[in-house]
């Protein structure tokens, strides 16, 4: 066995002749325990938030969305495009024309992004989920010349048009080609008009929920002029299938001409700013972690002081300096991992908690958010961090004060 190591575990469990410094033991390791017990709470928070917002994603995005590097659209019989279509790996493929236009409803109107979708938009994503009210079955786009409309649940109420308007949503696009004639403005749009399927959706992004218009893709095309073009093409895998492989064939396909997108691609600044606000926590959290380390350094400055006529005993018994200053330096390190198990143990308890019963709230009314708890997800590498933190935090902190008393103590 090691000699230091064997002398500092004997002292962690034994009295000290000073009760205090065994209190104070304790206390350190319940501050880097309190500390660590924190950040594995946070950063499961964090997950949760994380993984909740892709939920909500999910319903809208596909899985692989196609767009191209320049300009807004691109013919969709390209041979690139096809070639992807037609790649064993894909289940849906799906053509979608977007861009934005000025909606009006009676006397309201409002900027929209109109996106156009075929009618397969439903085996695409988790669309018919978030519709309210719920339509249980594929929706209707159009049928014959009469094109209908579903707008996020914000924006029907920014026009007033609920989830089921009467009469039509009056869409204006501006004309692709032309000058503007300042003697007949209206000459310079092109207009159409959509009727109601007494749905509306609900993503809880506001993204989606305040701009979006989903229609036909045949409205779509009539209204900004692109027969024959797309401005994506959004495609979902059979199950089962080498997600990244297939990916990484399309991007093989696609060259230069073509970004191919997965969902947290086409999400990316919302996932990087939740990425940046969970290091930021991580970062504060692992000072604080710092601080509680200070009790270690009190712990063993007193540890030393009382273990004066023992170091001088082994002293003579002929154990070297280096080997003393190691029994001192395992004693912080076995406080810096008791706190960091205990730590985690407690945070992992914590987390399962809130994960069952929801003890912490969002709010005081049910309903009022999107979930009624703090949403919590436990990752694995999230705790393997955390523990290498604490334990490379402690073994630092302990590293100098430890070094600086031992010379006081024994000597250069």
């Amino acid at each position: 066995m090691n000699f230091p190591f064997y002398i500092a575990r004997r002292y962690l469990f034994s009295k000290k002749s000073t009760h205090a410094i065994n209190l104070i033991s304790a206390v350190s390791v319940v501050g880097v325990a309190t500390a660590t017990m924190a950040l594995v709470v946070t950063l499961s928070v964090f997950n949760g938030f994380h993984d909740l917002v892709a939920s909500f994603f999910t319903s809208f995005d596909p899985q692989i969305k196609i767009t191209p590097v320049k300009g807004k659209t691109v013919p969709a019989d390209d041979p690139v495009l096809t070639a992807i279509k037609q790649l064993p790996e894909v289940e849906v493929a799906m053509e979608s024309i977007e861009d934005q236009a000025l909606a009006i409803y009676r006397d309201r109107q409002s900027m929209v992004v109109i996106k156009g979708v075929e009618d397969n938009f439903s085996l695409l994503t988790h669309f018919n989920e978030i519709l309210y009210p719920d339509a249980g079955t594929s929706t209707q786009l159009h049928a014959g010349n009469l094109e209908y409309g579903i707008p996020g649940i914000r924006l029907a109420q920014m026009l007033g048009t609920g989830a089921y308007w009467q009469g039509y949503l009056h869409i204006y696009a501006p004309e692709r080609e032309g000058q503007l004639d300042m003697t007949d403005p209206e000459s310079a749009f092109t207009a159409d008009s959509l009727l109601s399927t007494a749905e509306v959706f609900n993503v809880s992004q506001s993204k989606y929920d305040r701009y979006y218009i989903v229609t036909s893709i045949a409205f779509a095309r009539n209204l900004f002029g692109q027969q024959g073009m797309l401005s994506s093409l959004e495609l979902r895998l059979k199950p089962g299938c080498d997600f990244e492989g297939a990916k990484k064939k399309m991007r093989d396909i696609a060259g230069e001409k073509y970004k191919v997108l997965d969902r947290y691609e086409q999400q990316a600044d919302t996932y990087k700013i939740m990425k940046i606000e969970k290091l930021i926590a991580y970062v504060f959290l692992t000072f604080i972690l710092m601080v509680a380390c200070f009790n270690i350094i009190g712990s063993l400055s007193m540890l030393i002081i009382d273990k004066k006529e023992d170091v001088m005993t082994l002293r003579n018994l002929g154990a070297s300096k280096k080997q003393i200053s190691s029994i001192f330096m395992f004693e912080g390190r076995m406080i810096a991992a008791a706190g960091a198990v205990l730590g985690i143990l407690l945070g992992l308890l914590l987390c399962w908690i809130q994960q069952t019963f929801g003890v912490v709230t969002l709010g005081r009314s049910s309903g009022a958010f999107v979930v009624d708890a703090y949403p919590v997800s436990v990752h694995f590498w999230d705790i393997v961090i955390i523990f290498i933190t604490v334990i490379a935090v402690g073994w630092i902190a302990v590293w100098y004060p430890i070094r600086h008393l031992s010379k006081r103590l024994l000597g250069d």
